[in-house]
């Protein structure tokens, strides 16, 4: 039986007051053809059955694997103490904190959130965080349409292209024209993005470090980019930025980044956090929340929700955004990471993993037979080349207890025999040894 609360009799009391005959007006709306005709389910199971069984489906999943794969989501160390403090009862089940004099410490938090990020990526403005990194991107180049007036943006095939199909998705019925240039050998084309922006732009949208991993300055195309009024956007990686030149000092409009990387666990794809910042003059157009600090008639510190016009429970259709969650929570989680982690601590975290990613790099590029795609400046992943296909690598590593990379032929045509492959903070030089030596055997 369903585990439905309401007795037979409450059920059509409340039909009743509604007007309705049965449960099946309710969805009238719903054309026959579009209802489900069966949902298929298996019969009840005692609970002690239930545990055994899923029990025996977990068992089933490799946690011993030595992992490279990035690609965007990366398996940095979180401090202990992070899940004990998440888990308070004022954190965990605060919700949206509408009311101010009842949401004091939610407020706070998320404004002292809004100020990391802002510290973090030398931006002036932050939200108190979107959906995701990929839903992020999209919302800044909806921001740069709705500032330019324009339909047009410039794209970067170096950026992620998990990223770049969620921007074609969402805009695939709002009439703009999505441009991408290709990559060069894993780099930014430079020259070519600039050629690209013309009086129709409404943004060029770049990511550093790259999908490729490779490190870059765009302060030349981000200039570019203002003599046109277009307006520059940057996706970043939050750990790794504190050792990089800033979004800010390059000159970006809008920088957005997941934020994964700042202490929440990888769990099967979410919940994630989508970082949104940008330059003071684009703040009436940002979605989301965002928390100000202000005092009350007594002259006292207090926090509150500001510039909430934007948002569809006051404005409806005319919202910036309707993509909306309550990522409060996760971005309380990055908070308390960056907390825990401390400035030179999260410098350490950026250093050994760029540190692990280029010894890694040395070993693989002394096989004879692979080739490193680029010889420019990287981050804590690189692309590297073999005489075979990737997948065929990937597929004998991963039999030997090895995650290798991320194959980029998914993803870029001539890149069949390239494997994306990360290191961080984690990894030992114990772990990489053991890669190069499998991958030499099987080459």
């Amino acid at each position: 039986m369903p585990y439905i609360p309401h007795t037979p009799e409450e059920v059509r009391e409340m039909l009743g007051v509604i007007g309705a005959r049965d449960i099946s007006e309710l969805f009238a709306e719903i054309p026959p053809a579009l209802r489900p005709r069966s949902f298929d389910l298996p019969h009840g199971e005692t609970e002690m059955a239930v545990r055994a069984r899923m029990e025996r489906l977990a068992g089933k999943n490799r946690t011993d694997m030595a992992s490279f794969l990035g690609g965007g989501f990366y398996d940095h160390y979180v401090p202990a103490a992070a899940d004990l403090l998440l888990s308070r009862g004022e954190f965990y089940t605060a919700y949206t904190p509408y009311q101010p004099e009842a949401s004091q410490g939610t407020l706070q938090a998320i404004f002292e959130y809004q100020t990391a990020m802002c510290r973090l990526f030398g931006m002036e403005c932050s939200n108190a965080g979107g959906y995701d990194g990929g839903t992020a991107l999209y919302e800044a180049l909806m921001m740069a349409v709705r500032h330019t007036r324009r339909k047009k943006a410039v794209v970067s095939e170096a950026v992620n292209p998990i990223y770049r199909i969620v921007l074609a998705t969402y805009t695939k019925n709002l009439h703009l024209e999505l441009v991408t240039v290709p990559h060069r050998q894993g780099l930014d084309d430079m020259a070519a993005l600039a050629a690209a922006i013309d009086d129709k732009t409404a943004a060029v949208v770049v990511q550093n470090p790259n999908f490729f991993g490779a490190v870059e300055d765009f302060a030349a195309l981000f200039a570019a980019a203002a003599a046109k009024g277009a307006v520059a956007i940057l996706s970043g990686y939050p750990v790794l930025q504190a050792v990089l030149k800033t979004p800010g000092a390059m000159g970006a409009d809008i920088v957005t980044a997941e934020g994964q990387s700042l202490g929440l666990p990888l769990s099967f794809g979410g919940p994630y956090l989508g970082i949104m910042t940008c330059k003071k003059a684009l703040v009436r157009q940002m979605p989301g929340r965002i928390a100000g600090r202000t005092v009350d008639a007594a002259g006292r510190t207090g926090y509150v929700l500001t510039l909430q016009a934007r948002e569809q429970h006051i404005r409806r259709e005319k919202a910036t955004s309707n993509i909306c969650s309550n990522q409060a929570l996760c971005a309380l989680r990055a908070l308390i990471n960056l907390c825990l982690t401390g400035e030179e601590g999260l410098k350490r975290q950026a250093a050994l993993s760029i540190e692990n990613a280029h010894y890694a790099a040395m070993k693989l590029a002394a096989i004879p037979g692979v080739r490193l795609l680029s010889d420019e400046p990287f981050g804590n992943e690189f692309v590297a080349v073999f005489p075979v296909s990737a997948k065929l690598v990937a597929r004998s590593l991963m039999d030997q207890g090895i995650i290798p990379g991320f194959p980029l032929g998914r993803y870029y045509k001539g890149l069949e025999n390239a494997l994306l492959i990360c290191c961080t903070e984690k990894h030992h030089r114990d772990d990489i040894d053991r890669l190069a030596r499998r991958v030499g055997k099987i080459l």
